[in-house]
């Protein structure tokens, strides 16, 4: 799928209130580029992409989200739409078996509920992609997780913490249960907040302060697809372009937030400290 280039130059320049001539001015180029642009009537390059919604961006036009606005308006009842952020760019059909193992519930197409969390996992790359997926929920059966011992027991397994205990009963019903379902609603469990659920698999702390300090780091819910029928209530509706100074934003949002988490992280270790089980304790 490509970019929306062509409608997407034509409304930034309108809203802007610039003509061809203005707009090329503004950004560096020719006006018959803009104009071979707005007609479809030449490729456009990665550098003409950058130069037009960096210029927009910083003029305040927040094109994705106001997309984001749109598509939301255009649902029809029983659909959701998800966000997906992409390293690059999605490449022929959506597979569920091209996704990495260790991912928090296996293999699967991993989407966000929220424009934001998907941008801030993608920020850090250098030719990101973010996609706004049409989901139709109806005839599927999902599983939901919350922040609790069973969804950091079943991340711990998938991301391949847990051998020494997978074949504990308790262990093997958690993984059984996560694959009845067509897909995954479950919280998102970033590398930092592994790093806690590592502490509490490594003995360190127990079930209590591990579920408090995962709260506190909290980044909303992903839907994880694992089954082909699932899949194919999955529409593509836009591929959006990230800007790098878009990046830039959320790049500086995802540091002062890790602040603020790594010290609710502390704190909670500190308030819910002999509370709970730890892991020998749970799976004895």
């Amino acid at each position: 799928m490509e970019y929306n280039f062509t409608q997407d130059i034509k409304s930034i320049r309108e809203m802007l209130g610039l003509s061809q001539a203005e707009l090329a001015k503004a950004v560096g180029v020719q006006r018959v580029t803009i104009s071979r642009s707005e007609l479809k009537e030449n490729e456009h390059s990665d550098r003409l992409l950058e130069l037009i919604y960096s210029y927009a961006y910083e003029k305040d036009i927040r094109l994705n989200k106001l997309k984001e606005m749109f598509w939301q308006e255009r649902l029809d009842n029983g659909h959701k739409l998800l966000f997906h952020g992409a390293k690059s760019e999605i490449k022929g059909e959506i597979d569920i078996k091209k996704g990495r193992i260790n991912n928090d519930f296996g293999q699967g197409f991993y989407t966000g509920e929220n424009y934001d969390q998907a941008v801030l996992f993608v920020s850090g790359f250098e030719r990101p992609s973010l996609y706004m997926i049409d989901f139709n929920e109806e005839g599927l059966k999902s599983r939901k997780y919350i922040v609790d011992r069973d969804w950091m027991l079943t991340i711990a397994y998938y991301r391949g913490t847990l051998d020494k205990y997978k074949a504990y009963p308790l262990i093997s019903k958690l993984i059984k249960e996560s694959r009845d379902c067509d897909y995954i609603i479950a919280p998102i469990a970033d590398n930092r907040m592994f790093q806690i659920i590592n502490s509490f698999i490594g003995g360190e702390i127990t079930d209590e302060q591990c579920k408090h300090c995962l709260a506190a780091t909290n980044l909303g819910n992903q839907y994880v697809f694992i089954s082909e029928r699932a899949v194919n209530n999955i529409k593509l509706l836009e591929r959006c372009y990230l800007s790098v100074n878009e990046r830039d934003h959320y790049q500086n949002i995802r540091s002062a937030d890790a602040k603020l988490g790594d010290d609710k992280v502390k704190l909670a270790r500190i308030e819910y400290r002999g509370k709970g089980k730890y892991i020998d304790e749970i799976l004895r």
